[in-house]
C-alpha cells in the first residue's frame, strides 16, 4: 500500500516518537508487512511505517476507542471538534466531564474522542495525564492558536486505518506480545525508566510503570527472541535498562526531552533503541 505523508499522529503524547523518526528509521527492518505495537500512545511509528496488517494496542482505553471512531467516525468527529473552542473556562468544564462517571457513560464514543483531541491540543504542554481516580488533570495549556479540529490528518488516518488491516485493543501488553504471529515485527515503546526521582512522568493510565514491569517486559522480550520474533525497544538509556538488555544489540539516540519542571533540565538525553537483530 502506497504511503501518505498526510497520515501523522493525530495527538501529542509524552514520549512520542515523531522527533526520533530519523534515527529509528534505519534501524527498522528492511521490509515490516505484519506490525504489532503494544504501547501505541501517539502512533508516531504506524504512522511513518503504514503497514498492510498491524496489531496495535494501548492500556488506555479511551485513546483506542478514540482511533476508533477516527475510523469509523472521521466527519462527525471533525462537527465535534468544531463545537469546543479555545477557551479556559471550556477546557476546563470538558476537563471535568469525567467526574462524574454516570453523565461520562452516556456521552457517545464520538463526544468522548472528540474531549481526548480537544484537551490534548489545549491542555499544557499536551501533557495526557490522570490521577489515581483516572481522571484527566493537567492544566489549560493557554495556546494563543492550538490546532483543534486537524482535518487532513484526521481523515488521512482513518483512511488508512480502513484501507489496512490495523487491529485495536486495550489489554495488558503481555497478553499482546503472546498472541504475536512469527513473521510480525514488534515495536516497544513503554512508559520509560526514570532518570531521576522526579522524572517519572508514566501517569498516562492508571497503576504507573515500574521497574518490576520493566523487568516483566524484559522477560516477553526473552520470549519473543526464543520464538524469532524480530523486536525493536526504545526507553531511557539508564544503567537499569542497557542492563536488563545487556544481550541484545543498544543503539544509543538523542531525544529532546520537552517535558521537565526545571527549565535548564529541558534538552537532549540519551535514549537506548534495542534490537535482537542486526
Amino acid at each position: 500500500m502506497r504511503k501518505n505523508r498526510l497520515v501523522a499522529p493525530v495527538v501529542k503524547w509524552v514520549g512520542g516518537k515523531r522527533q526520533l523518526l530519523d534515527d529509528l528509521t534505519p534501524l527498522f527492518p528492511k521490509r515490516v508487512a505484519s506490525y504489532c505495537e503494544p504501547f501505541l500512545g501517539g502512533g508516531a511509528v504506524l504512522f511513518k511505517l503504514q503497514p498492510n496488517i498491524a496489531y496495535v494496542n494501548d492500556i488506555n482505553s479511551e485513546l483506542i476507542q478514540m482511533y476508533e471512531v477516527i475510523r469509523d467516525n472521521v466527519d462527525e468527529l471533525i462537527i465535534a471538534l468544531g463545537e469546543h473552542p479555545n477557551e479556559a473556562d471550556h477546557f476546563y468544564s470538558v476537563r471535568d466531564w469525567d467526574r462524574d462517571k454516570e453523565q461520562y457513560r452516556r456521552l457517545t464514543k464520538v463526544q468522548r474522542a472528540a474531549r481526548i483531541i480537544y484537551l490534548n491540543k489545549t491542555c499544557y504542554n499536551g501533557l495526557f495525564r490522570v490521577n489515581n481516580a483516572g481522571e484527566f488533570n493537567t492544566p489549560y495549556g493557554h495556546y494563543k492558536n492550538p490546532n483543534i479540529v486537524n482535518a487532513p490528518t484526521l481523515k488521512a488516518v482513518s483512511a488508512y486505518f480502513q484501507k489496512a488491516q490495523v487491529a485495536f485493543s486495550s489489554v495488558d501488553y503481555a497478553q499482546v506480545l503472546a498472541n504475536v504471529a512469527k513473521g510480525t515485527f514488534v515495536y516497544l515503546d513503554p512508559p520509560y525508566d526514570p532518570v531521576s526521582d522526579t522524572a517519572n512522568f508514566t501517569g498516562y493510565a492508571k497503576g504507573g510503570f515500574d521497574r518490576s514491569e520493566q523487568i516483566r517486559l524484559r522477560q516477553c522480550c526473552d520470549e519473543l527472541n526464543r520464538r524469532g520474533i524480530k523486536f525493536m525497544l526504545s526507553n531511557s538509556a539508564t544503567d537499569f535498562i542497557k542492563e536488563q538488555f545487556a544481550a541484545y544489540n543498544i543503539t544509543i539516540v538523542k531525544a529532546k526531552r520537552a517535558i521537565n519542571s526545571n527549565a535548564a533540565k529541558r534538552g537532549q538525553v540519551d535514549e537506548v533503541v534495542v534490537r535482537n537483530y542486526e
